[in-house]
């Protein structure tokens, strides 16, 4: 598997936030949720973010080698997908 590069926006921003989050599926492709909406799992890639942890699915790292800012989920657009309702 190729290494994924995290920009350093990202890495800013969960440091900022001092969460840890997780690139998983939506129904949009990949999306970068707090762990509290969606718990990273034991298959998990591990990347660390400052203090915190970006987990990254095993599904997703089979087709991203990059996450960027634009992946992050913005709770002003919402996120309209079946697999997170309460989002």
């Amino acid at each position: 598997m190729t290494p994924i590069e995290v920009d350093q926006a990202v890495i800013d921003y969960i440091s900022k936030t001092g969460e840890d989050y997780r690139v998983c599926t939506s129904c949009s492709g990949a999306i970068i949720l707090p762990v509290s909406h969606k718990p990273p799992k034991e298959s998990d890639l591990k990347i660390r973010a400052g203090k915190n942890m970006l987990f990254i699915s095993r599904v997703q790292a089979r087709y991203i080698n990059r996450v960027t800012m634009d992946m992050m989920y913005d709770p002003e657009r919402g996120l309209s997908c079946s697999m997170y309702p309460d989002l």
